[in-house]
C-alpha cells in the first residue's frame, strides 16, 4: 500500500485492528497468509526510523480489544448494531404471522458458523404454531394440546438459522444460511437473515398484542446485549415492479450492541514487529494469551507432535470447540506479523502475516481494519480489496480490507 508525502503533519501511532475472520486455513498445516501494504510518507521524520513510535493493536474473532471492562462504544464504527425486526404481517383467529429479521450493521464484524441463536421470553402464554427459515431448538411441553400440536411452547424459545440445502418449502426469505451473517461492508445482501413465525394465544390487534422481552443473542457464544423492544412505524414493503407499496400491521425493534468483554476476557491473539534494517525480531510477550498449563500435556500440541493428527480429530469427535493450540510463548492462536520491508523517500511498504496457530478452527471469512494517519493517501495495496471507512469526519483513514478467495 502507498500514500504521498506531507511533511506538515505530526507522527501519529498507527493501529491496526484484525477482525473476525475469513482465509479458509488448514488445521494441520502452518497456514499463513501475507499482505502487502505500501504507504507513502506524510509525516514530519520522513522516514519509519523506530518500531516503537508503532501502536499496533489487534482484534480476532472479537478479541484482542483495549476498552473500558462496561464499555461497547467501537470508535471505528460508532452506528454498528445488529437490529432485529419483528414485523406482523397479518392478525390469525388466536394470534399473528410474523417476519423477524436480523439485520446487521456492523461494518466488519460478522457472524461466522456454527451461527447465531436469538432467544426471549413470552409477556404472556403464547406458542409458536409453526415456523418458516428457522426452528426452535426445543419444542416444550405440549401435553396440553390434543390435535393440532403447536411447533413450540416453551415460555422462553430458543430460535437457530435453517441450514443450506433445506427444503424449498420450509424456507422464508434470507433464511437458511446455518446462521452465518455478513457484515454489512462486506457483503450488505448476506448481512440479513430472516424467519417466519406463526404465533397463537397471543393478543390478535395492535392494542391487545403484548412485545415480546428479555432478548438474547449469541453469536454462537456471548457478546451481545439486547435492548428492551420499541415498537415503531410500520415496515413499508415495495412489490416488485415498485408502483405499489404494502405495510406490516405493527412493527417492533430491538437493538443489540457487542461488547469484547463480555465475550471473551482474556486476549486471543497478539502482534509481533520487524523490520528489513534490524535483525531483531519484537516476538509477542510471553503469556499474552495465557500461560502453558504444565501439568495438563494436551493444553496445548507441539508442531512437531507425531500424534498431533490423532489429538486433533479426538477433541473434535469430543465436541470441545475451544482453541486447540500450538505450543507457543505466547499461546495465542492466531498472531499477527508487522514487518517494516522497504523504506524509500516517496513512500514506505509493510508485509502482515496472519498466522494460525488454533488446529481446531479454519477461519472462512476475515477482515482487516488498519488505522493510520496517512491512509487518505494510500496508493496501492497487494493480494486483497479495500474499502475506507469513515464513521465521521476524522483527519486521518480508516481502511478495511477483505482477501479475495
Amino acid at each position: 500500500m502507498k500514500t504521498a508525502k506531507n511533511q506538515n503533519r505530526k507522527r501519529k501511532p498507527l493501529s491496526l485492528y484484525y477482525l473476525r475472520p475469513p482465509l479458509i486455513f488448514s488445521a494441520f498445516l502452518r497456514p499463513s497468509l501475507q499482505i502487502f501494504l505500501s504507504i507513502p510518507l506524510s509525516m514530519a521524520s520522513g522516514s519509519v526510523n523506530k518500531l516503537s513510535r508503532f501502536a499496533i493493536v489487534l482484534l480476532f474473532s472479537l478479541s484482542c480489544f483495549s476498552l473500558t471492562s462496561t464499555e461497547a462504544y467501537d470508535v471505528f464504527d460508532p452506528n454498528g448494531n445488529i437490529t432485529i425486526k419483528w414485523d406482523i404481517m397479518s392478525w390469525t383467529s388466536d394470534g399473528y404471522v410474523a417476519t423477524v429479521s436480523m439485520i446487521n450493521y456492523y461494518q466488519y464484524r460478522h457472524i461466522q458458523a456454527p451461527g447465531w441463536t436469538l432467544g426471549w421470553t413470552w409477556a404472556k402464554k403464547e406458542v409458536i404454531w409453526s415456523m418458516l427459515g428457522g426452528q426452535t431448538t426445543e419444542q416444550g411441553d405440549c401435553s396440553k394440546y390434543k390435535a393440532n400440536i403447536p411447533h413450540c411452547c416453551k415460555k422462553d424459545p430458543t430460535v437457530v438459522d435453517l441450514l443450506p440445502g433445506t427444503m424449498y418449502n420450509l424456507q422464508a426469505a434470507n433464511c437458511c444460511k446455518g446462521g452465518v451473517l455478513s457484515s454489512w461492508a462486506q457483503d450488505p445482501v448476506n448481512a440479513i437473515s430472516s424467519f417466519q413465525l406463526t404465533v397463537g394465544a397471543s393478543g390478535t390487534t395492535n392494542k391487545t398484542v403484548r412485545l415480546p422481552k428479555n432478548f438474547i443473542l449469541k453469536a454462537p457464544g456471548p457478546g451481545y446485549t439486547c435492548g428492551p423492544a420499541r415498537i415503531v412505524k410500520p415496515t413499508k414493503f415495495v412489490l416488485p415492479d415498485r408502483r405499489r407499496a404494502t405495510q406490516a400491521m405493527m412493527t417492533w425493534n430491538v437493538t443489540c450492541t457487542y461488547s469484547q468483554f463480555l465475550a471473551q476476557k482474556t486476549p486471543t491473539c497478539c502482534v509481533s514487529l520487524s523490520s528489513f534494517y534490524n535483525d531483531t525480531i519484537v516476538n509477542c510477550p510471553t503469556c499474552t494469551c495465557g500461560c502453558r498449563n504444565k501439568g495438563d500435556p494436551q493444553s496445548c500440541i507441539k508442531a512437531d507432535s507425531p500424534h498431533l493428527a490423532s489429538v486433533v480429530s479426538g477433541q473434535v469427535k469430543s465436541g470441545n470447540s475451544g482453541p486447540l493450540v500450538r505450543c507457543t510463548s505466547h499461546m495465542c492462536p492466531i498472531r499477527i506479523h508487522w514487518h517494516v520491508k522497504l523504506n524509500y523517500k516517496e513512500y514506505w511498504r509493510v508485509k502482515i502475516t496472519i498466522t494460525n496457530f488454533n488446529y481446531r478452527m479454519n477461519y472462512t471469512q476475515w477482515n482487516l481494519v488498519v488505522q493510520h494517519p496517512n491512509f487518505d493517501n494510500l496508493t496501492q495495496v497487494f493480494s486483497f480489496n479495500y474499502k475506507p471507512l469513515t464513521p465521521y469526519a476524522r483527519r486521518y483513514c480508516d481502511v478495511m480490507g477483505t482477501k479475495v478467495l
